[in-house]
């Protein structure tokens, strides 16, 4: 089957009340689940709520993933190392919640990143958060320096649960400092965990922790079912 490069525009577009089934965990092989459709927002509120998200490179279709294993930050996992919370205390940045979501994502997908040729924000991925964003799915966290955005993060919050999806920094620690200082707010309201999607050693050191990712859909349906 031929799939064209990004969303496909003859899917039907499915508003927020709409969802959509994805493949059943059982025919998964592999972290790609299902392949094309788009990001209309009741085609991402389906995939976060099937513990899947929308990851691809440029020139492909939209390709649905669900990683194995997964990495997750609980509230008594998070880490704040010492030089990160002298940081914090020294109210070095100034944190501000959804000032500039726009500003954000386009940060995240100009942010130069060793491990990846290129960028996987592209255009249709920014206006679908950011229309995520309008309808109060997707929340940034920003950290200004001097007045200028330095860096921040992004991501989704489904009831009980928030999806994070990227962040960028062009001062140090300013992802860090917006990360961390969201965490804790979510946290504090709330929040059960913090998907971060894809283990790497930085979220490690931030608190994060490795689970299988048959582990991960039965916390994510306990937690959306008592939200």
């Amino acid at each position: 089957m031929q799939f064209r490069a990004g969303p496909d525009p003859d899917f039907p577009y499915l508003d927020e009340a709409r969802r959509y089934g994805f493949p059943p965990l059982e025919s998964w092989d592999g972290n790609i689940v299902a392949v094309g459709g788009n990001l209309s927002p009741g085609m991402l509120l389906s995939a976060y709520e099937q513990g899947i998200f929308p990851w691809y490179n440029p020139g492909d279709p939209v390709l649905w993933q669900s990683p194995d294993p997964r990495m997750v930050i609980f509230p008594e996992s998070l880490r704040v190392s010492r030089s990160m919370q002298k940081i914090l205390d020294r109210g070095r940045f100034e944190i501000a919640f959804n000032r500039d979501f726009a500003a954000v994502i386009r940060g995240c997908a100009q942010a130069e990143r060793p491990d990846q040729d290129g960028t996987w924000i592209d255009g249709d991925i920014v206006d679908a958060y950011v229309k995520m964003h309008r309808l109060g799915w997707a929340l940034s966290a920003e950290a200004y320096l001097d007045g200028e955005l330095a860096g921040g993060c992004y991501g989704v919050r489904l009831g009980r649960a928030f999806f994070g999806e990227s962040m960028f920094a062009k001062k140090p620690n300013a992802s860090k400092a917006a990360f961390l200082t969201l965490a804790e707010t979510l946290f504090a309201g709330g929040v059960a965990f913090i998907d971060c999607q894809v283990p790497t050693n930085h979220l490690c050191s931030l608190g994060g922790l490795e689970m299988t990712r048959g582990d991960f859909l039965d916390l994510l349906r306990e937690t959306l079912e008592s939200a």
